[in-house]
């Protein structure tokens, strides 16, 4: 039985959370997704095929439920509810999901290179961006492509080529704040690598450990 206060909630946090995905410009027009678990478990709430970040109202998002029924709606199911779904399926620790295509991270993964977690905010927080393939077919990544990666519960965060980033948590803030980490890490590596570039630099350091206290459990200090 659904909860209709917990419905109620889990579509305003969602809203906050998609227009502050817009005004960050991780996302215009009406691409990309998010989701958020309910509290039985078993549903999700998740913005339909045709809205925008920043026009998602109480009114046009979806509830489906994990084994894939939508319950009634006027707007048709994204195209990524497929791997919205099976995430939720396979981890029990992801309550929440953002799926974006911002620009910074979406050309490293054009270019098909790995963004780097080059600070130590990133390697504190996330640890590693995998690289997905586009599908065998060539066309946009699915659940076929993108579970096996997140079967490892230590990804938090994966980059699709040709498509976007992921970024999974215990609840929405969680998954956004992985998204702006991936988006803002791979702005500062395209900077890093031009500057590296234009002052005949091959190669620099990496931080190790993403915390001082990391650092010297590890180094016994």
């Amino acid at each position: 039985m659904l909860d209709t206060a917990d419905i109620a909630e889990k579509k305003t946090q969602l809203i906050a959370t998609a227009k502050r995905c817009f005004d960050l410009r991780l996302q215009t027009n009406a691409g990309g997704n998010l989701s958020v678990r309910l509290a039985g478990g078993d549903a999700i709430v998740i913005k339909p095929s045709g809205i925008g970040f920043n026009e998602c109202t109480a009114d046009n998002l979806q509830v489906v439920h994990l084994d894939g029924t939508i319950e009634p709606s006027d707007h048709k199911p994204s195209k990524d509810l497929g791997f919205h779904l099976d995430l939720y399926r396979i981890r029990s620790d992801i309550n929440a999901v953002v799926h974006c295509h911002s620009p910074w991270a979406t050309g490293y993964a054009s270019a098909g290179i790995e963004i780097p977690c080059l600070t130590v905010q990133t390697i504190e927080k996330i640890g590693r961006m995998p690289l997905i393939p586009l599908s065998a077919e060539g066309g946009p990544q699915t659940e076929v492509d993108i579970s096996p990666i997140f079967n490892d519960t230590k990804v938090k965060a994966a980059v699709l080529a040709n498509h976007g980033t992921i970024g999974v948590g215990k609840d929405l803030m969680s998954a956004q704040y992985l998204a702006e980490i991936i988006e803002e890490t791979a702005h500062i590596a395209y900077v890093r690598d031009t500057l590296m570039a234009a002052h005949g630099k091959t190669a620099a350091d990496l931080p190790t450990y993403g915390t001082a206290a990391d650092a010297k459990n590890n180094t016994g200090n």
